[in-house]
């Protein structure tokens, strides 16, 4: 929290907020505080030296959740807030920025960034696999796509799991048109949609489940769909089905060039996650990092 996040009132009892980031003139926007509840933390604040959002506090004119939701916009960190387009609780990363799993994803999110992303280099898709259900794919590639779409990063999340999508579950939007049309010759890149609340991250939805996902993946049109939204985003993440189960994520993962292998603690056996990387590397796709999901 800053100090002196607004000017003091002037004569005339009127509120003058030095620019359109400072928290107190947010809160004012967002209805969370009326221009008397101002006037009351600013005296607060200059009296007793507290910070702006501790006065507020103090006073019980906000609670934790509001000030955590207008220094996220003062600092420029897309947040949602509960009940935001019905979005699934599961985007923690949106939600709770400063919840422990958040943290835990910015540290991959760096660990990415240092040791893979490099769209100079060709590397900017990156397909997030594991060996079966419930390990958690889903939900590490949805809070992955916002952590780096809050670094200001245009990220694209593709769900390409054609058995059981789920990301247009976690976003809460359509799936009548995605993927699986586009790569059956019925839609093009305009099928992707950006995010609401998260101005850097779009999606692009599995569709309706084909009868061929496997054909469907395995067709060039892959390539050549992933050609042509490179050329629109810095990053590329891709939600893969189960590949114990399926082969489908060994094509997605082919096709990525880079893949982001997934085991979650006490559910994924350790073998099933070395055959599974095993056979990556024999598609020449390169392994990006093995990640832990304790969540």
């Amino acid at each position: 929290m800053a100090h002196d996040n607004v000017l003091p009132l002037d004569g005339a009892s009127r509120v003058t907020i030095r620019d359109d980031h400072q928290i107190g003139n947010i809160l004012l926007e967002d209805g969370k505080l009326k221009p008397a509840d101002l006037e009351r933390v600013l005296d607060l604040h200059q009296r007793s030296g507290l910070h702006f959002g501790e006065a507020a506090l103090r006073l019980g004119l906000l609670d934790e959740e509001d000030l955590r939701a207008a220094l996220a916009r003062q600092y420029g960190l897309p947040q949602l807030l509960p009940g935001d387009d019905g979005a699934s609780s599961e985007l923690v990363a949106a939600f709770q920025p400063h919840h422990p799993c958040t943290e835990e994803l910015r540290g991959l999110r760096t660990q990415l960034l240092l040791r893979w992303l490099d769209p100079a280099a060709g590397r900017r898709v990156l397909a997030v696999t594991s060996p079966g259900r419930g390990d958690g794919r889903s939900y590490v590639a949805a809070n992955l796509a916002v952590v780096f779409s809050q670094l200001g990063l245009r990220t694209l999340l593709i769900d390409a799991d054609l058995r059981n999508p789920r990301q247009h579950q976690i976003f809460n939007t359509q799936n009548r048109v995605g993927l699986a049309a586009a790569l059956a010759g019925r839609a093009d890149a305009s099928a992707v949609m950006p995010v609401p609340g998260c101005p850097k991250l779009s999606l692009l939805a599995a569709g309706a489940v084909p009868p061929n996902p496997q054909e469907l993946l395995s067709r060039p049109m892959l390539a050549t769909l992933l050609g042509e939204l490179e050329t629109k985003f810095d990053l590329i993440l891709l939600d893969t089905s189960a590949a114990l189960e399926f082969s489908d994520s060994k094509s997605v993962a082919f096709r990525a060039g880079s893949a982001l292998v997934l085991a979650r603690r006490n559910h994924t056996r350790i073998v099933d996650t070395n055959n599974m990387i095993q056979e990556l590397n024999d598609t020449g796709t390169r392994i990006v990092g093995t990640v832990i999901n304790s969540f």
